[in-house]
């Protein structure tokens, strides 16, 4: 069982032994592309993770595990509020919250998240008045979950999101039902830890007209394994990689490390394959202690986006 373990392993953590289809190449045969709405659902959360190259689904150690992998969060000690913010593409923003926190009469762990994709109001236009007729609109999703998780064993933890779904335009608008869950096993074999989650299984579709056609939400498939490579009282490395298979588009295959110095700075660089633009990420973190028993974490991380220039991801989350 170790060996197949293992084997599985050095194939998801050695990205050169794995092809990965060029993205733009994938999109031009793959019929599906531009079939799923709530495409922001599937926008990486977090400075840390993107900064690792998206590859978190076998990490899933902090508050936003309740993107990558809801089991994560089973193994948080006290309470988690994290803040994160993505500069994306064409002035459009993305801001999630997450809170974490603990019922003493239930086991386990429970968190509340919220996403918002934003941009400005937008100029309406007509056919007689193509520059603007004075008037402005908005557009936007957004998304509103309860994560619970727990560890079944102390290798094995679990873990479930329900979200809300919100599509806006204009005074139009359309609401459904999300659901995630999320499995993370340590195998106990030199802190080797495997993960799965499956995303944006929707209870609906979005429609924002009655009798138009309606988009279903874009389940999406991860797996992914993380081992640590050096772990000493000042120095940690840890690297990962994990394989994921969206509805409407090619396998992709993401891998990144992390580098650790005393629990104070962090150093992280990851890749993107298989991908449309995204491609080298890197970033940096700094942990302090706030009061006796907070500590904060900053982060900040940049995906090089090809001709789309770059993302810039801005987190913050505080333990206490």
């Amino acid at each position: 069982m170790r060996r197949l373990i293992l084997a599985l392993t050095l194939a998801l953590l050695i990205p050169g032994g794995v092809y990965a289809p060029n993205g733009a190449e994938s999109a031009e045969f793959f019929e599906k592309v531009g079939t799923y709405d709530g495409q922001f659902l599937k926008m990486p959360i977090g400075a840390r993770a993107t900064a690792m190259g998206g590859a978190f689904v076998a990490v899933a150690d902090d508050a936003t595990s309740v993107f990558w992998n809801p089991a994560g969060i089973a193994r948080l000690q006290g309470t988690t509020l994290s803040v994160n913010h993505l500069n994306w593409v064409a002035d459009v923003n993305l801001t999630q919250g997450t809170y974490v926190f603990s019922l003493g009469f239930l086991p386990g762990m429970l968190a509340f998240n919220a996403r918002s994709l934003y941009m400005d109001d937008l100029k309406r236009t007509t056919v007689f008045r193509p520059d603007g007729d004075g008037t402005f609109f908005d557009a936007g999703y957004s998304a509103f979950g309860l994560t619970y998780a727990r560890s079944l064993t102390d290798k094995f933890s679990v873990g479930v999101t329900g979200s809300v779904v919100h599509a806006g335009l204009d005074d139009l608008s359309s609401n459904v039902l999300s659901f995630d869950v999320g499995t993370l096993y340590d195998t106990g074999f030199r802190s080797l830890k495997i993960g799965m989650s499956i995303q944006n299984m929707g209870a609906g579709e979005l429609s924002y007209v009655e009798d138009t056609q309606a988009a279903k939400l874009p389940i999406l498939f991860r797996v992914g394994a993380s081992i640590n490579v050096l772990n000493s009282l000042e120095h940690r490395v840890v690297t990962s990689a994990e394989f994921s298979h969206p509805p409407d588009n090619a396998e992709r295959l993401n891998w990144g490390g992390e580098y650790r110095f005393k629990d104070f700075f962090f150093l992280r660089g990851g890749m993107n394959f298989g991908y449309d633009a995204e491609g080298v990420t890197g970033g940096v973190g700094v942990q302090f202690p706030t009061s006796i028993s907070a500590e904060t974490r900053f982060d900040y991380s940049y995906t090089d986006l090809s001709d789309l220039a770059g993302a810039h991801r801005f987190s913050l989350e505080i333990g206490f």
